[in-house]
């Protein structure tokens, strides 16, 4: 057992050697490092907390910048199509999510924390707890059921080993423990640095509305798991969002209408009066992302918004862009006048100028499939290079919460006008849109969403419906759609097909009013003419009717699949299985 804690000890350690120099870990050898020696400081409990936030080689439940940006289910399409989205995925035979090491350093942790007598331990211990929450609930989104550890394992011990998973809805209550562990031990922050880099009381807040959200919506609206309590996780999602709205910790950042959306994802440093997460990159720290390239450039699969989510972005009065008769056929410079303000600062539009530049670009087909340019995240011409970009990444913020919130007690149907006036309200306010109104839209329920999301029923389903518009608009390309869609069953969006702008047929295109050509679809041969970007049809831009026109369409000669009875799910690797006979398959996995 003595010879298994120094190899733990050592994984940690190995994450976060390199940032203590000339201190303890240095002088010390790895095999003279106890917890008798070790656990005595405060010091020491921060350095091994540490090593949760990241590691050199082993994933924690912290994304990077490109776990947040680099989203492409159906809110971001790419050139080409992920496994999840075609049916292509098999069981791994090794490998994927299921993995235990980061569990392991946390459980390790929690066995000796204590050890160090003084008064911090108490919020660290509510640190590890807070990571232990997030690292079983994301195996439960993905797997389902899965063995529940709550300490370190003993190597000889098959017993444990060989532990069959647990049931989802022990796993989960367990979960819910640990949150309201970690919101009653940890400290609120005291710097600026640790209220936006280290988890605190706040954050364990947020990430519990998140957490109970996702679960309450999953049981509700997946009646095949049997799974009971739906009502619990969300009252509780609801409580733990409230709870933080009412500290008054938070607000969302605001400017001016035309650009303050845009300006708390390209900011340089987080803006932590909405920000209650980010990973910091910088040139000074040498650590750097590489969203403006993403964006800009052939390379990474030319992203662009997909159709029926501009679609969904509602007129600047309030009104539904798709109870226009015409919506569905709206040239692009037609379509993106007097919107949402959150769409010109998602997408290029007309008039649309870079960070530190004067020059009015349109949307550039080289670096968007769909013609429905991103441009949340890019900053400047100067980090346009390969892995450049130094603004900081927001993992957890402010406007979710207020979502959460919102989402859950209209889940509940107990959400009233003034719970959406201290909710969506803001997020309205920022971007100077209308109010949200619940009579309205309870009355009468858009059926273009409702077309979409086919399991929402009952007297709450126009205002279910008006909360996940709002969502999806305040939070794409932040990587929570997937996610979005499993628990609420609604997976066949996944399968449908991809769509970008509008054309009428071939010819020339001004797509910002300015004017002059910049598109150009052409047949045969390739004009010669300086100036358009040329498109050849059938090959470089597809439309639907051909030259007929209609929408682009994204592979259309790749048929996407999304298997109902097993898709919900991700499937254990076979030597996982292998290793571990207790061990069951989930359903329609070969």
């Amino acid at each position: 057992m003595k010879q298994y804690k120094i190899v733990v000890l050592f994984i940690f350690m190995s994450g976060f050697l390199v940032q203590c120099k000339k201190g303890f870990l240095d002088r010390m050898p790895l095999s003279e490092i106890t917890p008798e020696i070790f656990f005595n400081t405060e010091k020491d409990l921060e350095l091994y907390t540490n090593s949760f936030y990241s590691h050199a080689t082993i994933p924690t439940v912290i994304p990077n910048a490109e776990g947040v940006y680099n989203e492409d289910d159906d809110n971001v399409i790419k050139n080409s199509l992920n496994d999840f989205l075609t049916g292509k995925r098999v069981v791994p035979v090794s490998g994927g999510s299921w993995n235990w090491y980061h569990l392991r350093n946390i459980n390790y942790f929690l066995m000796n924390y204590t050890k160090a007598q003084v008064p911090a331990a108490r919020h660290y211990g509510g640190v590890a707890h807070l990571f232990r929450a997030l690292f079983y609930f994301d195996k439960v989104a993905t797997f389902g059921d899965v063995p529940w550890y709550s300490a370190v394992i003993d190597i000889k011990d098959s017993s444990l080993l060989n532990h069959p998973r647990d049931k989802r809805a022990l796993v989960m209550d367990s979960v819910l423990a640990d949150l309201d562990t970690a919101i009653a031990w940890m400290n609120e922050p005291r710097t600026i640095s640790d209220k936006v880099e280290k988890m605190n009381k706040w954050t364990a807040m947020a990430y519990k509305s998140r957490v109970c959200l996702f679960e309450g919506t999953f049981r509700k609206y997946h009646p095949e798991f049997n799974l009971p309590d739906a009502d619990k996780f969300l009252l509780e999602a609801a409580k733990a969002a409230e709870a933080l709205m009412n500290t008054k910790a938070y607000s969302l950042y605001t400017s001016s209408p035309d650009k303050a959306y845009l300006e708390l994802f390209s900011s340089k440093s987080a803006k932590d009066e909405e920000v209650i997460l980010t990973r910091r990159y910088s040139n000074d720290l040498q650590i750097w992302h590489n969203v403006n390239y993403y964006t800009l450039t052939a390379s990474y699969g030319r992203p662009g918004l997909e159709k029926k989510l501009v679609n969904s972005y509602l007129m600047k009065d309030g009104s539904r862009f798709t109870d226009k008769p015409d919506y569905s056929t709206q040239p692009f410079f037609n379509e993106v006048q007097n919107r949402d303000p959150r769409l010109s600062q998602t997408i290029r539009t007309p008039g649309y100028t870079r960070i530190g530049n004067t020059k009015r670009l349109a949307p550039d087909f080289t670096g968007t499939v769909t013609g429905y340019q991103l441009i949340k995240f890019v900053t400047s011409e100067a980090e346009d290079f390969f892995t450049r970009s130094t603004n900081d990444m927001p993992i957890v913020r402010y406007a979710e919460v207020l979502l959460n919130f919102a989402e859950a007690k209209a889940e509940l149907g107990t959400l009233t006008q003034e719970d959406i006036d201290k909710s969506i309200k803001l997020l309205r306010d920022r971007v100077g849109m209308p109010n949200m109104d619940l009579a309205t839209a309870i009355g009468k329920p858009d059926a273009y969403l409702a077309s979409q999301y086919k399991n929402v029923s009952g007297a709450n389903k126009g205002i279910i419906l008006e909360i996940r518009r709002e969502r999806r608009i305040e939070l794409v390309m932040e990587s929570f759609r997937r996610r979005d869609l499993l628990r609420w069953k609604e997976g066949h969006l996944f399968a449908e097909q991809f769509k970008g702008m509008y054309f009428p047929g071939v010819g020339p295109y001004d797509l910002d009013g300015d004017g002059k050509v910049d598109v150009y679809i052409y047949t045969g041969t390739r004009p010669t003419e300086p100036g358009p970007q040329y498109l050849k049809l059938g090959s470089e831009v597809i439309l639907e009717n051909n030259t007929s026109g209609g929408s682009i369409v994204i592979n259309p000669q790749v048929t996407k699949v999304f298997n109902e009875a097993r898709d919900y799910l991700e499937p254990i690797p076979v030597q996982e299985l292998q290793l571990n006979p207790s061990l069951v398959q989930n359903p329609g996995w070969k």
